[in-house]
């Protein structure tokens, strides 16, 4: 006979199994990630060598947002794309919400006395990241929504299925929204400390080279992974 505490823990013979593609579970995962790990490398300016244009480095995560929504339109539906980047508030919301936690409690009177630089440091840049959270949102659901919508309405009457079709597709709309992001996260991030001139260039231009040079062949591979992982499941 089962004791209480082992019966509790037993499977449920009427739960209700949901049914969710291995490819769909693997890339939401590394869809939140990339949310959160989007917003802290904002911070870094890179420069374009050899040109004095710059790039903030959380285009190299957006990129992979990108791609990740356009393979899940393309083998989940477009709405289901969809929910995911909504849900993709989520991670943002909650990692904000426990930066400005950890930026509110007290620090151990070991760093402050051996690691006063390390302290001061974290403290001015994380102290000034609520125009990034305020910017990031804002670009994020405008570029990404629209870079599902460009990307579904490319299929057209065709079914899309073709890996040149997929590749022109995931181009063209990466480079549209990506150039609708830069100019909506720099201007709210960045506008009136100091001259984003060469930054807003240097992004628009980056992302837009980026979306037609590499963003084809990662949705293209991000496809295949998926449809891997799938068969794997199925199997």
């Amino acid at each position: 006979m089962e004791t209480p505490a082992i019966a509790s823990l037993a499977p449920n013979p009427n739960a209700r199994q949901v049914a969710m593609p291995l490819g769909m579970f693997v890339f939401t995962l590394l869809y939140g990630g990339m949310t959160v790990l989007a917003g802290v490398l904002a911070f870094k300016q890179v420069q374009l060598w050899p040109t004095q244009l710059a790039v903030e480095s959380g285009i190299f995560p957006f990129l992979l947002l990108v791609v990740i929504s356009s393979t899940l339109s393309q083998l989940y539906g477009r709405e289901a794309a969809k929910r995911i980047v909504w849900w993709g508030f989520l991670p943002l919301g909650l990692s904000a919400l426990l930066m400005q936690l950890v930026l509110t409690l007290p620090a151990s009177s070991e760093m402050i006395a051996f690691r006063p630089e390390d302290f001061a440091a974290f403290e001015r840049v994380h102290h000034s990241t609520w125009r990034v959270w305020m910017a990031g949102p804002a670009s994020y659901i405008t570029s990404l929504l629209l870079n599902i919508w460009i990307f579904d309405r490319l299929r057209g009457s065709g079914d899309g299925e073709g890996t040149l079709g997929l590749m022109v597709r995931g181009a063209v709309a990466s480079a549209l929204s990506q150039a609708v992001d830069s100019v909506i996260f720099i201007t709210l991030a960045f506008y009136g400390e100091f001259d984003i001139t060469d930054l807003m260039i240097g992004q628009v231009l980056a992302k837009v080279v980026l979306s037609l040079v590499l963003v084809p062949f990662l949705i293209t591979g991000g496809v295949r992974a998926a449809r891997w992982l799938d068969a794997r499941k199925a199997a």
